[in-house]
């Protein structure tokens, strides 16, 4: 059992570090450390995931390696305590408590919330904490702090509620949603590479599992500070109303978001439009979509929309895309049309089937109106481009076989002049 160092104990270990078998201790010390190197070193190379919450960037990063020397520090305490009276060792045990609850929380709330700026300041708060807790602890001072704040107490309804406890309970909250939080990104890193690559999919794992684990980790800190679970029954009861009435279209965006992810109707880089808005969807959320058109603007669009309107979705399929020319009468388009399909097949980002059709649709008063069709299998990286490269292609191909594109013709019809009549000959 591990306990604070009292004053007595302290005076001690102190004595203890001056004798020779400081140095034994000091030896087995070193001797842990440098297998904890050796026995993460080679779980991370046999692992190979860089950046880890377990090794982080390097070896010594992350929480496995101050986790790995703790126990084999525990082990050396047991072993010595029959030959000599640790002192060494006893104070290294705080020092790599702190260590693993520091990186613990610190690699979780990154791996978390890696773009939140606000948790830089969380870090170092906790960070000070718990080095100014294990300081206390190695001092002798932490037991008359503790007796201090068991004496400062306050009714909280029934129950009368110490400084400790409350403490205490906020610690274990913050224990509980960290080991929640790193549970979530395991499960989620897990479930999403069973998924293919589908960010559809990766975005409903996610949501999920964080919301689910999140919940029972915040079940868990309540009881840990000491708030009564029951309560939540009249809570639930009264949000379950508010859901009813005032909050009845955030639930459903909410429902509409988790059924979107579900059915994967709609998925992450699809080409869609919907309330006359085109644009690519950039991300789902459980309460909105995000639209992005090609020009740059960005369409927030409630869930609950691409529910119950109809929405145009233009990557479910391959985009057929049209181009129109016409050329004179007089032009062989038996010849003319399969030149014009293989030069428009060899363009970029059109694809070979289904194969590009040119069609004769009509007889205009100037010339042929043909229509060039193609298709496209990534509509969302933009359209224009790939119509301007098609009417080159079909440009080259006219030019080459000396079709002209005709230039509007008008028959104008000249009357003889007859004698004026006498309204004209009666103006002056």
């Amino acid at each position: 059992m591990i306990h604070p160092i009292n004053a007595d104990e302290l005076q001690g270990l102190l004595v203890t570090l001056q004798q020779p078998s400081a140095l034994v201790e000091l030896g087995a010390l070193l001797v842990c450390l440098g297998l904890a190197w050796l026995g993460v070193r080679a779980v991370r190379g046999a692992q190979a995931e860089d950046g880890s919450i377990w090794f982080g960037h390097r070896i010594l990063d992350g929480v496995l390696f101050p986790l790995l020397a703790l126990a084999l520090v525990f082990a050396a305490k047991w072993l010595l305590m029959a030959t000599l009276t640790p002192a060494v060792l006893r104070l290294a045990i705080p020092v790599l408590i702190a260590l693993v609850l520091t990186r613990t929380t610190v690699l979780v709330l990154r791996a978390s919330f890696p773009a939140a700026h606000w948790m830089r300041l969380i870090e170092r708060s906790f960070a000070w904490l718990v080095w100014l807790a294990a300081a206390l602890w190695v001092t002798g001072a932490l037991p008359l702090m503790l007796d201090a704040m068991d004496g400062i107490s306050w009714a909280m309804g029934n129950h009368e509620i110490t400084l400790r406890r409350f403490v205490q309970g906020l610690l274990t909250a913050g224990v509980v949603m960290v080991l929640a939080l790193w549970a979530a990104s395991g499960i989620e890193r897990k479930l999403l590479r069973r998924t293919g690559g589908d960010l559809s999919i990766e975005k409903l794992a996610a949501n999920v599992v964080r919301a689910l684990l999140l919940f029972i980790g915040l079940l868990f800190a309540l009881s840990a500070v000491g708030i009564d679970l029951t309560a939540l029954g009249v809570l639930g009861g009264a949000v379950g109303v508010g859901l009813g009435f005032g909050l009845q279209k955030i639930a459903a965006n909410y429902i509409s978001g988790f059924v979107i992810l579900a059915e994967r109707s709609l998925r992450i880089g699809d080409t869609v439009k919907i309330d006359g808005f085109e644009g690519r969807i950039t991300d789902i959320r459980t309460r909105y979509t995000l639209i992005r058109a090609r020009d740059g603007r960005e369409a927030i669009v409630p869930n609950e929309m691409l529910i119950t309107q109809r929405v145009e979705n233009s990557s479910m399929a391959d985009q057929r895309i049209t181009a129109g020319v016409q050329v004179a009468y007089g032009t062989d388009l038996r010849s003319l049309l399969p030149q014009l399909e293989a030069a428009v097949v060899k363009v970029a980002r059109v694809v070979a089937f289904p194969a590009p059709a040119v069609r004769l649709m009509g007889f205009a008063p100037d010339g042929f109106d043909l229509a060039v069709h193609f298709w496209m299998i990534d509509p969302e990286n933009g359209i224009d481009a790939v119509r301007s490269e098609v009417n080159f292609a079909v440009l080259q191909v006219l030019n080459d076989n000396g079709v002209e594109i005709p230039y509007p013709q008008r028959v104008v019809h000249l009357t003889p002049a007859g004698p004026p009549s006498p309204a004209a000959s009666a103006l002056p």
